[in-house]
């Protein structure tokens, strides 16, 4: 029995229920891509690189084929896997070179930021292992919308607005390529990419006279990672632009960087919450701080885990603020095993939770005893922010400048995964012209101090904020969810969590609910800022939400009604085979398909 329940006007939209199919993703089109798979028999792993090939060309904005992706998923019968499509710090990338070019942080744009793209790797590599249809059939969708055109998203169009002097001044490829004729394309009108068909095309080329679709499979990502699309990154990267900083370099990334990734699968970092078990990537990524903050707040009261009072918003952005406190000090590709698994321990969470007060913290208050901490910035530039030079995410007022992507899929079978996308966005660096993508700049997640578990170095990963989740019930999974957002989703994803485990929510009643983060801990893009004591919330959570938390000395950021979150999830009842999906209804591009 539950202690707090969803007003009557939480939900904009039904739950989507059946038992055939289920698609949530952050676009329509991605959504009705997959579900289309689906329909023609094709399983969830089928559909979701369709739909996630699909977003490269329609949210060109949030993701690219030049970017990275993290999925979690659960075949029929089978454990929860992570897939791993994050590419490491090019052999060039290094502390003394970024210094050597006059530089303090990576940048947030340019392609010296660029990690060897792992996206199409990773689908790639999902689709021969664990689908079943042929790459020409997946990649069909995603290739039609390129070479005839799909209609461009208002969002995209802003985007492109926003960075158009730049494309205009220094980044000619991109504006041949976004400004036709030097202008702005209307929003909705159709827009094309016929360079990427064109990869397409060539990569399932490459497979013509294999054996089996396997080796199919395996022909194209060898044309991807060791063949014309390596060598084309490698000649273009090599011409001097100008990046975030201001100030013109090269990339580093080689043909040999790109012949040497290849995506893997992972065993997932879990911990139990209320009789579910919440499976998420390692500590190469943020997932771990979804688990840590589950950990202080499972033995508390309901009435504490309710977002939409004063106190339980309280609890949870302090409960949040301490466990991204140990993201940034222990987190990071090559982190100790050890101690991750002492930051996921019910022990460690017991020794913590005394730390959450009924006032708000304005320190950073990493755990385990003195440990080296990233700078911390609290100037703030909006003007940078508003400019599309870093990660397309939220800003610290809550104003959406892009996220990020997300799909997730449930099939008749049992087969279920969440995926979300990112990097390789239209403003990250310029586009090759060849290619029709431009790399992406997932290395501004690292910092050049020395001693850091982020610190960058070649070969490694840079940590991600790149974070979907599944839930799994006796073993079983029954919800997979994610949502884009940088630091904020996995914030996002535990108002999610809680509100359905805890208060009796509904999938869509809990995405369409007031949402709110915390901003007091570093952030994970450039220019690498945070406000003490930041909260941002939803103005719909309400008045008397928002004077207590100030009295409880929040520095309270109001975002507007519906600003926060793009969350998706389908859900599967073990016990009747029911399915379901819901999207996220904010700026009316996300969508939930299924019967």
């Amino acid at each position: 029995m539950t202690t707090y329940t969803p007003p009557a006007d939480f939900k904009t939209r039904p739950d989507l229920l059946g038992r055939f199919g289920m698609v949530g993703s952050t676009h329509w089109l991605a959504s009705a891509s997959a579900q289309a798979v689906l329909e023609r028999g094709g399983n969830a792993f089928d559909a979701a690189v369709a739909g996630g090939f699909v977003l490269h060309v329609v949210e060109p904005h949030l993701n690219g084929p030049g970017g990275d992706l993290v999925g979690i998923f659960a075949p029929v019968g089978g454990e929860a896997t992570v897939l791993m499509g994050q590419g490491p710090a090019p052999a060039g990338a290094s502390v003394e070179h970024m210094r050597g070019e006059g530089l303090e942080l990576v940048p947030g744009a340019g392609a010296l930021a660029a990690a060897v793209p792992g996206a199409v790797e990773a689908w790639l590599m999902l689709l021969r292992d664990h689908g079943t249809w042929e790459l020409a059939d997946v990649l069909a969708y995603a290739a039609d919308y390129a070479r005839n055109g799909h209609p461009i998203l208002g969002r995209a169009v802003s985007t492109i607005a926003a960075v158009a002097d730049l494309f205009r001044d220094h980044w000619p490829t991109s504006a041949a390529h976004w400004l036709p004729d030097g202008e702005l394309p209307e929003p909705d009108s159709m827009v094309r990419n016929e360079a990427y068909a064109d990869v397409l095309d060539r990569l399932v080329a490459a497979g013509d006279g294999a054996a089996t679709r396997e080796d199919r499979i395996d022909a194209a990502r060898a044309a991807w990672g060791s063949g014309f699309v390596a060598e084309a990154v490698e000649r273009f990267v090599r011409t001097p632009h100008r990046h975030a900083s201001g100030t013109d370099h090269a990339g580093v990334i080689t043909l040999a960087d790109m012949a040497g990734f290849s995506a893997a699968y992972e065993a997932p970092v879990t911990t139990e919450f209320r009789g579910h078990t919440i499976a998420k990537a390692g500590a190469w990524t943020q997932g771990p701080v979804l688990l840590q903050t589950l950990n202080l707040l499972e033995p508390l009261a309901d009435a504490l885990l309710d977002p939409c009072t004063e106190a339980g918003a309280h609890t949870i952005l302090e409960a949040s603020k301490l466990a991204f406190a140990d993201r940034d000090a222990h987190y990071g590709d090559g982190a100790d095993p050890e101690t991750i698994q002492t930051l996921l321990s019910q022990e460690y969470a017991a020794t913590r939770r005394p730390l959450i007060a009924d006032v708000a913290s304005r320190e950073v208050r990493p755990g385990l005893g003195a440990v080296t901490f990233p700078p911390l910035r609290e100037s703030y530039d909006p003007a940078a922010a508003a400019s599309g030079v870093g990660e397309p995410t939220v800003s610290r007022d809550g104003e959406s400048r892009g996220d990020t992507c997300h799909i997730d899929v449930a099939d008749r079978w049992g087969n279920m995964i969440a995926v979300t996308p990112s990097g390789g966005w239209l403003q990250s660096s310029p586009t090759i012209p060849e290619l029709g993508f431009c790399l992406g700049t997932r290395l501004q997640m690292t910092w050049l101090e020395p001693g850091l578990p982020s610190t960058l170095r070649p070969g490694r990963r840079p940590r991600t904020t790149l974070t979907p989740t599944l839930v799994l019930r006796d073993g079983r999974p029954v919800a997979a969810v994610g949502s884009p957002g940088g630091d904020q989703q996995d914030q996002w994803q535990l108002l999610y969590l809680l509100r359905t485990i805890v208060g009796g929510y509904t999938p869509q009643q809990a995405i369409d609910a007031p949402a709110l983060h915390s901003t007091s801990f570093p952030g994970s893009f450039w220019p690498r800022t945070w406000t003490p004591a930041g909260a941002v919330l939803e103005d719909r959570v309400g008045a008397d939400v928002v004077d207590g938390l100030r009295r409880r000395g929040h520095a309270v950021e109001l975002s507007g009604d519906w600003s926060l979150g793009r969350l998706s999830a389908v859900t599967r009842d073990p016990e009747t085979g029911t399915l379901s999906a819901a999207a996220n209804p904010r700026g009316a591009q996300g969508y939930a398909v299924g019967r």
